[in-house]
């Protein structure tokens, strides 16, 4: 317990130094923070979370150039473009993600703005009333995102906990969406931050376990679960908010 303690106590006060407005500019968060009407923050947020492996610079810069491809209206273009608007984006690759995948990501966006106001609902369906996870939620979400006909290698930018995917990029993307502070946006009411899984990723795991939050030698879906379990400890409500630490500590610090 003391030892607990002690570990709050310091990610209490990392937490203080990097959930800033200054944090914003240097990380993905920045793209749907361009925006200020809630579906374009809400498309830009989850391109950039999707694009979200590798140099945050490229990441941020490849975001960038597609929001731009779509005159910085992703909800209106998502929504309405022409078959020959959508010829921008026959050229468009970052790493994996090719122009194929893009234009099912699409439109998968269109049709789910045809019927709905937010994509919070592409979650909220899925997600039984309480659960203590978002678990159901994601499983769900793919599932509804692969609804219609596609590429099989366009599965792999969508993950799931039935893959044993750690599916770092979507929990990041969630937390954005339904956390509120300096960095997260809180646009989502219909999840609970303590529903939240950790983003995971090599960072986060060597970081958790090396102050003994975890024991799960691999950054993998029940690794998140137990670490997430882990910072319920610290915090029921808002467990995720050390997210922010534990990638600085990783990532920036190098611990």
């Amino acid at each position: 317990m003391v030892e607990e303690e002690k570990i709050r106590d310091f990610f209490d006060r990392k937490l203080r130094e990097y959930d800033t407005k200054g944090f914003i500019q240097d990380d993905p968060v920045c793209i749907p923070h361009l925006f200020s009407k809630k579906q374009d923050k809400e498309i830009a947020g989850f391109f950039a979370a999707v694009f979200a492996w590798g140099n945050r610079t490229t990441i941020i810069n490849k975001s960038k150039e597609l929001m731009g491809l779509m005159d910085m209206q992703p909800h209106d273009f998502c929504l309405h473009a022409s078959p020959q608007e959508l010829k921008r984006l026959q050229h468009f690759k970052h790493r994996t993600f090719t122009a194929d995948d893009l234009l099912y990501f699409v439109d998968f966006l269109r049709r789910h703005y045809q019927a709905h106001r937010s994509l919070e609902k592409a979650f909220t369906k899925g997600l039984d009333e309480g659960a203590p996870t978002i678990e159901r939620g994601l499983i769900h979400f793919r599932k509804y995102f692969f609804e219609a006909e596609h590429l099989k290698r366009t599965e792999k930018h969508i993950a799931s906990p039935l893959q044993h995917s750690a599916c770092k990029r979507i929990n990041m993307f969630l937390r954005w969406m339904v956390r509120k502070g300096p960095v997260d946006l809180g646009l989502w009411k219909n999840i609970s931050p303590a529903q939240l899984v950790c983003p995971l990723d090599l960072h986060v795991h060597r970081v958790a376990r090396r102050f003994n939050m975890i024991e799960s030698k691999t950054a993998n879906w029940d690794a998140a679960v137990e670490l997430t379990q882990y910072l319920k400890r610290l915090d029921a409500a808002d467990p995720i908010k050390y997210d922010l630490v534990l990638f600085n500590l990783g990532l920036v610090e190098r611990y």
